[in-house]
């Protein structure tokens, strides 16, 4: 199934799209998509409803973040072989891990904003996923038992901020916007082939990153595994895997994001994402 969050801002309400391609209200089978309301049991409990008897919402409405005030935004960096040789860097040994602040969290389609200060917002597309049941010290054959669904992620970057600033990457990965997560969420039980997805990224008409998510280095139920070593993962955490070669530091020169662009990005099965570019 595809769930997902709809309305202005701050005002959203989860919804399914249907067999149809309709839009249908889920408020009233649970009350968001969020900490609260993820679990194991949450795919049975919408089963059970007659999604014909829901109402149906306009497509015209503007789609929100399809998770709400997760506790944890978890990235993986460099998890890409093709990626990591562009950025002339050896494979990781084994994941490296950051965080972004989920302040920065946005719909799809909403402006991406280039904070004060910054000459060097950039691009990444990647596959994000969201957990439905508390994680600790899992073993990788039981890592898909603890993921509710899978969904489109721009992991925006400011890569002086990232790099040059001192400290950890979580500083160049967390001004407001930076987050845009969604359309929607693709259930485990619709997505099996979540390690072989096409994925795109256009800035402007122009294509910036083609990859594939079979060129990971860590898969994504070692990921689950892995993390779960370090931290407990909870219901609403969200996790993005990293990112295909083409992000604009790596160009030559190198391209970022200035204002007025328009950012078009997308994975199989996992819809789109369109934002345009504003300076602060």
């Amino acid at each position: 199934m595809k769930l997902l969050r709809v309305g202005t801002k701050k005002n959203e309400k989860p919804a399914i799209i249907d067999d149809n391609g309709i839009i249908r209200d889920l408020s009233s089978v649970i009350r968001d998509i969020d900490p609260i309301n993820i679990n194991n049991d949450l795919i049975d409990k919408i089963k059970n409803e007659n999604l014909n008897k829901l109402p149906q919402i306009s497509k015209d409405i503007r789609v929100g973040s399809c998770v709400s005030n997760p506790q944890k935004f978890i990235g993986i960096g460099l998890n890409f072989s093709d990626h990591a040789k562009e950025q002339n860097l050896p494979i990781p040994e084994e994941p490296i891990i950051f965080f972004k602040s989920p302040s920065c969290i946005t719909g799809p389609n909403d402006e991406i904003i280039i904070p004060k200060n910054s000459s060097k917002t950039d691009w990444e597309v990647e596959l994000g996923f969201v957990i439905s049941k508390k994680a600790q010290y899992i073993t990788e054959d039981k890592s898909l038992n603890h993921i509710l669904g899978f969904f489109l992620v721009n992991d925006v970057s400011e890569r002086e901020w990232q790099k040059k600033r001192s400290g950890q990457w979580v500083k160049g990965k967390s001004a407001d916007t930076f987050g845009p997560i969604g359309p929607y969420i693709v259930t485990t039980d619709e997505l099996t082939d979540y390690q072989n997805l096409k994925m795109f990224l256009d800035v402007n008409g122009k294509r910036m990153q083609e990859g594939n998510t079979n060129k990971m280095i860590f898969n994504i139920k070692f990921i689950v595994s892995y993390l779960s070593n370090f931290m407990t993962l909870m219901p609403g955490d969200i996790i993005t895997t990293g990112t295909p070669p083409g992000v604009g530091e790596s160009k030559t020169p190198s391209i970022f994001l200035k204002n007025g662009d328009v950012v078009l990005l997308g994975i199989d099965k996992l819809g789109e994402q369109k934002h345009k570019v504003i300076s602060m």
